[in-house]
């Protein structure tokens, strides 16, 4: 067997240089617009916090962020807690939540498709998240296509 000599890693250490950046820090030009679209479920997968967190960087790189939750997504735009709305019942447990209110604190604009709630979810607009703008699920579209006009940033965030 082969004998490993090297000690062990000790907390405080640098594995990697995260300091070295390859690429220039891009920022938006004025009236550069990114769209951030959520098609994917609350707590099935690290996509949907990653890509908050993507835009909430996109939105303090100074482009006009949107984001919009349609199907599966209208579920990171629901308040939630245990035993109360509000209450994190385990670490993490309203990382969603807590990010989204950051990005539109921040100004971003945050969307969710009315037929997603009510149809797939069963929720009313009362459920989502205070700041959230819900919308006829006939503008999913259009403002993905708005976007597409203006040139925008557009991340489409899907998990199956």
């Amino acid at each position: 067997m082969p004998k490993v000599t090297r000690p062990r890693n000790e907390k405080g250490e640098f594995l990697v240089d995260y300091e070295e950046k390859v690429f220039e820090d891009v920022k938006a030009e004025p009236g550069e617009k990114a769209l951030v679209t959520f098609h994917t479920v609350a707590f099935e997968g690290s996509i949907g916090f990653v890509n908050l967190l993507q835009a909430t960087r996109l939105r303090r790189k100074g482009y006009e962020t949107s984001v919009l939750l349609y199907g599966p997504g209208v579920t990171l735009g629901v308040q939630r807690g245990f035993p109360t709305l509000g209450d994190e019942a385990f670490p993490g447990h309203q990382n969603f939540n807590k990010q989204i209110v950051k990005f539109m604190e921040e100004g971003g604009k945050v969307y969710a498709c009315r037929f997603a709630l009510q149809a797939l979810y069963g929720h009313g607009e009362g459920a989502l998240i205070e700041g959230i703008t819900p919308i006829n699920p006939l503008d999913v579209l259009d403002l993905m296509l708005l976007h597409k006009k203006a040139g925008a940033v557009i991340l489409d965030t899907w998990t199956l």
